[in-house]
């Protein structure tokens, strides 16, 4: 618990709290990653990016079967608080959305942004992924791709723009079930004044400039921190 209260304190005396997010925190809550469907099939073997196509279906059937991870609620509340800032993720899953924050920077995309690979026509919103079919061109028929498929996981700019913007006025960056900075698109711009509160189990590349680390799952962390900010008001 000390740890909790070390990270408890960080958020009391914080005013910009940027969280920057991996698939750690979407597993938390039962869910499979676009990297992990994309890029392995069961065997643990690369797939060839012809084979992208057919994952589609699949990983849809398996986002849209789970629910955000207690973290991801928390993270909405600490928003909703005035405490947060905004979240910079590389999950496509959209979880941050459903949980109801409202500053997300999805730094390689999301299901919520979409184009026609036939026409080109861009459809905004992940609902347009819950359905029974694949989703098809309201113009041309043709088929629609999220970003991340049809951009080859490419970044999206807009969001890379926020992202350092965010970073760059924080003065705490709670980092939180990723493993890197993600060839240093957004960390470099980072506030260098500001406390680094990892939560992660195992060990990452943050390690060495996290001014704590805790090695908890994102799940038991902010479980323990909401009874003890609980407590302590």
């Amino acid at each position: 618990m000390d740890k909790i209260q070390q990270l408890a304190d960080y958020i009391e005396r914080s005013s910009s709290i940027v969280a920057t997010t991996g698939a750690g925190i979407s597993v938390a809550g039962g869910g499979v990653t676009y990297g992990q469907m994309l890029f392995s099939n069961r065997s643990g073997r690369r797939r060839r990016g012809s084979d992208e196509g057919s994952f589609l279906p699949t990983y849809l059937e398996t986002m849209f079967s789970y629910q955000p991870s207690f973290a991801h609620y928390a993270l909405a509340d600490l928003e909703a608080e005035g405490k947060l800032t905004g979240i910079i993720t590389t999950n496509v899953d959209c979880m941050h959305t459903i949980a109801g924050s409202k500053n997300v920077a999805e730094i390689q995309g999301s299901l919520q942004v979409n184009c026609c690979a036939k026409c080109g026509r861009h459809y905004e919103g992940y609902e347009i992924w819950k359905q029974d079919e694949l989703p098809r061109c309201e113009v041309c028929g043709g088929e629609i791709l999220p970003w991340p498929l049809y951009s080859h996981i490419g970044l999206w700019e807009a969001d890379v723009k926020k992202a350092r913007r965010w970073i760059a006025d924080a003065d705490l960056i709670l980092v939180i079930g990723t493993r890197g900075n993600y060839g240093d698109v957004y960390w470099s711009n980072r506030n260098r004044n500001a406390a680094i509160v990892q939560i992660n189990p195992g060990r990452t590349g943050f390690d060495g400039v996290a001014n704590l680390n805790i090695r908890q799952g994102s799940d038991e962390v902010f479980q323990s921190l909401k009874k003890l900010r609980a407590g302590n008001g």
